[in-house]
């Protein structure tokens, strides 16, 4: 049941457009999380995570989201599909506009998509907001906060081809995300970014004796606050693979630009019995000449309906030499130490 609701979830709200729609046909999704957190034992630090929002007292606006997904046959060929995200930017809580494409489907095979669309960079990308569709109520930041920009306007093309090992799919994707806002969690600020010429290329094997690989290629010329202009790399490779009981997830990335060079990955494992699937994941970041942060996650889900899903995680966060790592710093300290635990509980869901 697990396995194919996941599958489910992946065709309705992940962008793909792999079940096609007729014309006149429409289909509504929604999807989202209810969870809150909060972080011990890190009395010099300010807060944990990209925005910093996860601190000393019981928050809900870290990991709690609410989206939907609707998408609307023009023609037989011609599908236009829009989703918004409600989610919290450090303190205040924004609608977001994540995707907004017309898809053409030439044939079975080939789909060639423009609009507002998700640059293909990790394994779950195409799922990044939707947390039914991943076993962790908070993604690997050590790999996930390595790209802030989560959509860029332009066009890509998908095409799937079948072969005696599996179905092997191709994307190619080309244009720019100008004017994002990010924020910077050393900094405690947020910037103006431009990502021009943004370049994806990805490959994937999906089979059903050894999972699915998948690497993935991103270039763009950068600029931070108007300055001058820098040009970054980003590769990602990584695996999944889901029988029904054994689950496992492992993704390595490697992010460069001028001003610095990071690597880091991810391998978790779980085993499900019956509706419950404890698991447990390792990952690590290292930025070049700065430093290093690991942490340990271990998790318990729950299947409480073919919808539903409860999930409690505990994840120890450690770094090296005053590294900060992911936690954003608290500045009145003089030694700051960045070791923390972790603590959320929550639900995943989608109807």
């Amino acid at each position: 049941m697990h396995r194919f609701n996941l599958m489910g979830v992946a065709v309705c709200l992940a962008s793909t457009s792999a079940v096609a729609l007729e014309q006149g046909e429409y289909r509504l999704n929604g999807f989202g999380t209810a969870a809150i957190s909060r972080v011990a034992g890190a009395d010099d630090a300010k807060g944990y995570g990209i925005s910093g929002q996860t601190t000393d007292s019981w928050r809900g606006d870290q990991l709690s989201k609410l989206g939907g997904q609707f998408s609307y046959g023009l023609s037989d060929q011609l599908t236009a599909t829009v989703q918004t995200v409600a989610k919290p930017e450090q303190d205040d809580w924004r609608l977001q506009l994540e995707w907004a494409y017309l898809a053409y489907a030439v044939n079975d095979q080939l789909t060639v998509r423009a609009g507002r669309l998700r640059p293909n960079a990790f394994m779950f990308s195409e799922t990044l907001d939707v947390g039914y569709s991943y076993p962790w109520l908070r993604l690997p930041d050590e790999v996930y906060s390595q790209m802030p920009i989560s959509n860029y306007e332009g066009a890509d093309v998908l095409y799937n081809l079948p072969t005696a090992l599996g179905t092997v799919g191709l994307q190619a994707s080309y244009g720019q995300a100008v004017n994002r806002n990010i924020f910077i969690h050393a900094l405690d600020d947020r910037l103006d970014a431009d990502y021009k010429k943004l370049l994806t290329g990805s490959i994937s094997l999906a089979t059903d004796a050894i999972g699915t690989f998948r690497y993935s290629y991103t270039e763009s010329t950068l600029s931070v606050d108007h300055s001058e202009e820098f040009k970054g790399k980003f590769m990602s490779l990584g695996h999944q693979y889901d029988d029904g009981s054994w689950v496992t997830n492992a993704e390595v990335i490697n992010r460069r630009s001028p001003v610095s060079e990071h690597d880091a990955f991810y391998v978790m494992v779980g085993h499900r019995f019956g509706d419950f699937l404890p698991h447990v994941t390792y990952a690590q970041h290292d930025e070049h000449d700065a430093g290093r942060d690991s942490s340990w996650a271990l998790g318990l889900n729950y299947s409480l309906s073919a919808n539903v899903t409860l999930k409690t995680e505990y994840k120890r966060v450690e770094s090296n030499d005053g590294y900060n790592g992911s936690f954003v710093p608290a500045y009145n300290t003089s030694e700051p130490t960045f070791d923390g635990d972790i603590i959320s509980v929550g639900a995943d869901f989608v109807f």
